[in-house]
């Protein structure tokens, strides 16, 4: 007859290197730095940190209202050496219930667990009766974590009364421009739909106010009481002077700066092209010229040469960018350089729905200045109802790039000319 083989049970719980290092974690723990009462208040409060749900939390509760307060003094251990059933009892939970939330307690942090040969848990004590070992659930390790949970709690309640303020303050903002809708008679019919319609985007954007993050409330805020200024004619408030350094571009494509002293003033634009052909204005005559030539010799020399990846543009000022893009400041954006505005781009393309992959290819054709020149000429065009499809428009764009036959200079000069134009009407 052959040998018997015996198949043994397993010994203990499934043990990895975390479980390890939180047991041996807890073998550090200064006895008597915490007691029970602040571990019982840090534990309820601990599911508003998403670290454990209601459940677990109640749980981890009943143990250490088990241990005896005694336990956490200088002398004491606070091990735990009830059996899964009567925990099942206590919490009015089923015993296989317990055992899975007693093993997220233990990969959590917040429990260290030492088994029996046997599972059961029994204490080993001295001559004097005192535990000095044992098997069973030891609390330990919620002592030694007890400064970084509390600072966790702390630091979620924060960001949650942050969130509240700023969901009151949009809530507020909205409303109130709403109400100075209906109330703007000084305003022209079409200034108030401009307003009007600029306000819906943003509510759109946001979305359900209630699961919106606190940076875009904020955001929300500043654009909707920006509008509500502007309906009641305020004043600005920022200063000519901090007015004058937002404006001012210390930057330039290959690190220099070209004044551009083009006039904005006569122009004939056309002011309903929705397609990505409407970016070529014959807006403005004189001043724009000399840039014309330039760029009409540029493709030329394009046509006799190998096309680089990234092809080189006219140089455009950052002050004639901002102020051909009113939309810029519409929606809170005020680049004091280049570096700024290509930082904005995603976000002015989440404002005008662009995707991600749109941006990225504009990117990868025009380079990270031009591209984002290209995103905040969408925006605008987006912002005056030019365009029905940003994405598509940029994406139109990025096409005429690769062909040779992208002018953003045009763009810029042209959409300056227009709201000059406009300004004066």
């Amino acid at each position: 007859m052959g040998e018997t083989q015996m198949n043994l049970r397993p010994a203990g719980r499934r043990i990895t290197p975390q479980r390890a290092h939180f047991r041996r974690l807890a073998e550090s723990a200064e006895m008597g730095a915490v007691t029970r009462a602040q571990l019982t208040i840090l534990v309820q409060s601990l599911p508003c940190v998403g670290l454990i749900n209601g459940t677990e939390s109640h749980l981890l509760l009943a143990l250490i209202n088990t241990a005896q307060a005694d336990t956490f003094d200088k002398s004491g251990r606070p091990i735990i050496f009830k059996s899964n059933r009567q925990l099942a009892f206590e919490i009015g939970r089923s015993v296989g219930r317990v055992s899975r939330m007693l093993s997220r307690l233990f990969d959590a942090g917040l429990i260290t667990m030492q088994d029996s040969g046997n599972y059961k848990r029994y204490p080993i004590r001295n001559g004097e009766g005192e535990i000095t070992d044992g098997c069973g659930i030891d609390l330990r390790i919620l002592i030694v974590r007890f400064a970084e949970l509390d600072e966790m709690v702390r630091r979620a309640r924060a960001e949650k009364k942050a969130a509240d303020a700023a969901l009151r303050r949009y809530r507020g903002a909205l409303r109130t421009a709403r109400q100075a809708l209906a109330i703007a008679t000084e305003q022209t019919e079409r200034v108030v739909r401009l307003i009007e319609g600029r306000i819906h985007r943003v509510s759109d954007r946001v979305g359900i106010a209630g699961k919106a993050t606190s940076s875009v409330l904020r955001r929300a805020t500043a654009l909707l009481e920006w509008f509500v200024e502007r309906l009641m004619r305020l004043p600005r408030r920022s200063a000519e002077g901090h007015e004058t350094q937002n404006m001012t571009c210390s930057h330039v494509e290959n690190g220099m700066h070209k004044q551009t002293t083009t006039p904005y003033s006569l122009a004939d634009s056309n002011d309903e092209r929705r397609s990505a052909d409407a970016e070529q204005h014959k807006s403005v005559k004189a001043g724009i010229a000399s840039k014309w030539a330039f760029e009409e010799s540029l493709r030329r020399r394009r046509s006799e040469i190998n096309r680089p990846r990234h092809l080189p543009q006219a140089k455009v000022a950052l002050q004639d960018v901002v102020r051909a893009l009113p939309a810029l400041k519409t929606y809170g954006f005020t680049p004091a350089s280049w570096g700024d505005l290509a930082r904005a781009a995603p976000l002015m393309c989440r404002f005008a729905g662009i995707s991600e992959d749109a941006r990225r290819r504009a990117v990868e054709l025009m380079g990270e200045q031009q591209a984002a020149i290209a995103v905040a000429v969408t925006l605008e065009k987006y912002d005056r109802e030019d365009v029905r499809s940003p994405g598509g428009y940029l994406r139109a764009l990025t096409d005429r790039a690769a062909a040779g036959e992208l002018h953003l200079a045009r763009s810029i000069f042209g959409l300056a000319a227009r709201n000059s134009m406009e300004i004066r009407h």
